[in-house]
């Protein structure tokens, strides 16, 4: 697994460890992670919470009128330094 795989899997455990059940993604340049937020979460949860998913490369909320609430967070994959990076169709 990758190195992004496995800070997608921390991240998501951490959140579950907080309440917050966390379901794990795997994308070709990605691996994202989704948890769905409770209305009556506290300030300072909120603030563990967030300091978590600031560990990710990007995350954000978001909210339905419904009053849904899903907290989702973004892990990149790491580019490789050498080799075929484009894939079979890349042109050099």
């Amino acid at each position: 697994m990758p190195a992004s795989g496995v800070s997608a899997v921390v991240i998501a455990a951490r959140l579950s460890d907080l309440g917050l059940p966390a379901r794990v993604e795997e994308h070709d340049r990605y691996v994202s992670i989704e948890a769905a937020v409770p209305e009556s979460l506290s300030a300072d949860l909120w603030r563990e919470v967030l300091e978590l998913v600031a560990e990710a490369d990007r995350f954000g909320l978001l909210a339905t009128s419904l009053n849904d609430r899903t907290l989702w967070a973004v892990v990149h994959k790491a580019v490789p330094a050498t080799g075929d990076v484009g894939g079979p169709s890349h042109q050099r």
